[in-house]
């Protein structure tokens, strides 16, 4: 029996490319796909696949908000989530959030199918470009102590979405909290970087690789 996949993404293309990939496989099949996160929720609640594909930048519900609406309800899936983002911060959360498994979008439709096959056996799989010692070593001299990564896991959402441009209440929508709530852990996130603008902050994603420069 093949497995079942549901894909949430915003480009249509690609939600058709990991749908050939599993015609042509033949090792699973895309029983439902769509293009934002309050979309995602409805299709993986009504179809109950093995495994839900999100895009981490899911637009109306950011693709972490997806897997612990899920999680409070129901049969659950296992999650990959898809990015551009190879930071290690960016990693551990995704993991933390109760996703399955990190691939980044430049990796190869091998890897697609390793993650699918390891996460749907009960494994965490991360993206072979990525280095396992980077991300879960904890050791002194591991990033822990830079402010960057003492950001907790709501405020650093709140971070990824105010650098790519979002307002506080699209921020409040994606991620399902008050527009109060987000503008807290926007004050106690500017606060822990010592940056207290939307241009340092940006400036910062810029110059730690985390958004493209212009």
């Amino acid at each position: 029996m093949k497995t079942t996949v549901v894909v949430a993404d915003e480009q249509v293309l690609f939600r058709e490319g990991i749908a050939a990939i599993g015609e042509n496989t033949r090792l699973f099949k895309v029983v439902g796909h769509c293009g934002d996160g309050r979309a995602a929720v409805k299709l993986i609640e009504s179809l109950v696949p093995d495994i839900a594909l999100l895009d981490l930048g899911l637009p109306k519900m950011y693709a972490l908000a997806v897997v612990q609406k899920v999680r409070q309800s129901g049969p659950l899936p296992k999650f990959l989530i898809l990015s551009m983002r190879r930071d290690r911060k960016t990693v551990l959360e995704t993991l933390r959030s109760g996703a399955n498994g990190y691939l980044l979008k430049t990796d190869a439709s091998s890897s697609l199918l390793d993650g699918l096959r390891e996460t749907l056996a009960g494994s965490i799989y991360v993206s072979p470009q990525l280095k396992l010692a980077d991300i879960f070593t904890t050791g002194a001299g591991v990033p822990p102590q830079k402010p960057y990564e003492r950001l907790s896991a709501r405020e650093h959402q709140v971070f990824t979405l105010l650098v790519e441009g979002l307002r506080g209440k699209e921020i409040a929508d994606r991620l399902d909290l008050s527009p109060k709530t987000v503008n807290t852990y926007r004050s106690n996130l500017m606060s822990k970087l010592n940056i207290h603008d939307l241009a340092g902050l940006v400036k910062f994603a810029v110059r730690k690789g985390l958004i493209p420069g212009g």
